[in-house]
């Protein structure tokens, strides 16, 4: 069975669908460790607690159509959602910011299986200036320009305080990088020409003490 054959309109998926796809391509490179040869819609619904219809139209978007009473072929959908969703190739990325979440993020081993290459980092701090972290070199934010013009590095993730980030992310649009990973809670503005993905964990950390204080109320409620 071929999947995405046809041509696949980007602009025309859901943002939603497009953040459910890795999650099926987890579970799916999980049975293919395990030689699984099928999986229905059914089972990922169950396994992912997301409605099975939903799977089965978030796949279609990639012209993807399982066979009845089969289900979806798990090596092959398993090897064009990887290659779907950009994790096939390696992208090197600057990381900005070499702080205790800097330093987890090169850390994450994680990050190179979904095809993110951190090659360098940046800070402004005299004391890590010079260092390397899981062989990755943190050098002086002054060179970044000159270091982006001889790699050619698109992509920036910013893991710097929240004062500084709309500061650090002028130098990066100014040096040509063409994506930013903002892991600051501050709303940073950039030109329509470059690629800005907003991930706060305090955005996140909020929303979890809220739901955790809303469930507590509602059973005071009911008691």
């Amino acid at each position: 069975m071929n999947y995405g054959e046809r041509h696949i309109d980007r602009a025309m998926i859901p943002e939603p669908t497009l953040r459910r796809l890795p999650w099926y391509l987890a579970y799916l490179k999980m049975l293919d460790l395990k030689h699984e040869e099928h999986v229905s819609s059914t089972q990922i619904a169950k396994r992912l607690n997301v409605d099975a219809s939903q799977i089965a139209k978030d796949l279609s978007f990639l012209n993807i159509k399982g066979k009845t009473r089969i289900g979806y072929e798990v090596h092959p959908l398993t090897k064009v959602l990887t290659e779907f969703l950009g994790f096939k190739y390696r992208h090197n990325a600057y990381l900005i910011g070499a702080g205790s979440l800097g330093s987890a993020l090169m850390r994450d081993l994680g990050l190179m299986q979904f095809g993110l290459n951190i090659v360098a980092a940046f800070d402004i701090d005299p004391e890590i200036i010079g260092s390397v972290v899981s062989d990755i070199p943190i050098y002086d934010f002054a060179e970044l320009p000159s270091r982006q013009r001889s790699s050619g590095v698109a992509i920036a993730i910013v893991a710097v305080p929240f004062s500084s980030a709309q500061e650090v992310a002028d130098v990066l649009v100014d040096s040509n990088i063409k994506a930013i990973w903002n892991f600051t809670p501050f709303r940073i503005k950039v030109p329509r020409n470059v690629v800005l993905q907003n991930t706060s964990i305090y955005s996140d950390l909020a929303l979890m003490y809220n739901s955790i204080e809303a469930n507590v109320n509602n059973k005071n409620i009911t008691k």
